[in-house]
């Protein structure tokens, strides 16, 4: 009975190949599984690297985005026509804040 069992349940495994045929793992993955750790852990590792490269990418982003207003404002103060003809000619005719 045992081995029947066995043999119907790879048979069902076998028909059910096809719908998982296009899966893929990554390798890292069969390291948790080799190294003893939970494979969902691999998951959260993954999020939580992918959290801590957002912040440091929005943390160059806002510093790019305060450098290029303390550069607007000192460009203002030493080529004031220049800037003014730069901002027109980018449609951008906002005040320097």
């Amino acid at each position: 009975m045992g081995r029947q069992a066995l043999v119907q349940g790879l048979q069902e495994v076998d028909k059910l190949k096809t719908q998982v045929q296009d899966v893929h793992v990554p390798l890292e993955v069969f390291d948790y599984i080799d190294q003893g750790r939970n494979p969902q852990l691999y998951t959260k590792d993954c999020i939580e690297k992918a959290l801590a490269k957002n912040e440091q990418v929005k943390g160059k982003i806002d510093a790019y985005r305060k450098f290029k207003a303390h550069l607007l404002v000192e460009l203002n103060t030493v080529f004031p026509n220049e800037l003014s003809k730069y901002r027109a000619i980018r449609g951008d005719e906002r005040a320097l804040t």
